[in-house]
């Protein structure tokens, strides 16, 4: 019980301490250079933290591995151009889009996982990347609904009680990301603690001792598929406003579920901080440490366009790998694991420390 009181105490702190980073960091802006605004650089951050938290749900917290977020990501974006954008018959707004995308995104995952819901493992995990590649292939064809691969534009900017967010204005941009991002969270952490949340945890543990208990494996899985979709949704739908547009079809490769992959299990599975910490680290490192690294190579002329070896932005899945070998390697439960993971370690190492004590009385 001391285990699990600490563990709670840690992670409640956990999310101030990251809540009170993402409030002060645009105060960085002041001080440093202005090609190094945080307050752009970091909502490709947030985006990727929704995109985490969907995926939390399915792998995190159920145990099952999905490798078709990038499918679901697609569907937010490509949905949320569709109602928004004038060259379509019918504009709902920016909110209404969010909210009709995340029950499309519901739908598909329902979709996906009806079929699905009997699978474990690795077949499970080739079903869904091959719905990812479906999903890109028909947004590729249906060029009088998608526009092929030119991708919808412009889309509009948001409204928010009159005032609409122009992109020269990143502040703006910056809270209302962390805002919606803030909302997801604390979503992900009520359904942790709900009588669901304890259902898809016990599936991951033991689906068999969890139906002995009462627990419908089948209702919490494609539960979890649709839940999880919805979150996917959302990032792809924020992805499109990022833009100004919904991207091609292309762009929501299989490198997008990996990355998201990477995020859940390098900040810890099942953990809604891990995966905030995951987002920082992965996409942090993409979208800000490796652009500025090139960026600085390029000025001194250490960049050869002929060499593609020296440019760090081709290494950076190599890199990313790495990261995940070295993670399983040496802390398999993530940077930041979950409460269950820290009571267990503590209850784990207690017991160690019992045993050296006996072995050492003897």
């Amino acid at each position: 019980m001391a285990g699990v009181r600490y563990a709670r105490i840690l992670y409640t702190k956990t999310h101030w301490i990251l809540l009170a980073f993402a409030l002060l960091l645009p105060l960085l802006d002041l001080v440093i250079p202005r090609e190094y605004q945080f307050t752009d650089l970091m909502r490709p951050i947030f985006i990727f933290a929704v995109l985490g938290l969907g995926l939390n749900i399915v792998t995190g917290y159920t145990g099952l591995l999905n490798l078709g977020v990038a499918a679901f990501m697609a569907i937010g974006a490509y949905s949320y151009a569709i109602l928004t954008c004038d060259i379509y018959p019918f504009q709902i707004g920016f909110w209404p889009a969010l909210a009709l995308t995340l029950v499309i995104g519901a739908c598909a995952g329902a979709v996906l996982g009806l079929p699905t819901l009997r699978l474990r493992g690795d077949y499970l995990a080739i079903v869904t990347l091959g719905f990812g590649e479906m999903v890109q292939d028909s947004l590729k064809n249906l060029e009088s609904i998608t526009k092929g691969i030119q991708g919808i534009n412009p889309l509009p900017n948001p409204v928010l009680f009159s005032y609409t967010f122009r992109p020269d204005q990143h502040l703006p941009w910056y809270y209302l990301f962390l805002g919606i991002l803030c909302v997801m969270v604390l979503l992900n952490r009520n359904l942790e603690h709900s009588r669901i949340g304890r259902a898809w945890i016990a599936i991951r543990e033991d689906e068999l001792a969890a139906t002995c208990a009462g627990v419908n494996p089948m209702a919490a899985k494609l539960l979890a598929f649709a839940m999880g979709a919805s979150l996917c949704s959302l990032s792809g739908a924020l992805w499109a406003c990022y833009l100004g547009s919904s991207g091609e079809p292309g762009n929501y490769d299989f490198q997008i579920s990996t990355i998201a992959l990477c995020i859940v299990i390098v900040g810890g599975m099942g953990n809604v901080s891990g995966v905030l910490l995951g987002a920082f680290v992965m996409i942090g490192f993409n979208s800000i440490v490796l652009v500025k690294v090139s960026s600085f190579l390029t000025q001194k002329g250490m960049i050869s366009s002929g060499n593609v070896l020296s440019n760090p932005n081709n290494w950076k899945y190599m890199i990313f790998g790495f990261a995940l070998i070295l993670t399983m390697r040496f802390r398999p439960e993530g940077l930041l694991p979950s409460r269950r993971v820290k009571a267990e370690l503590h209850l784990m190492h207690r017991e160690s420390m019992a045993r050296a004590k006996k072995a050492a009385a003897k």
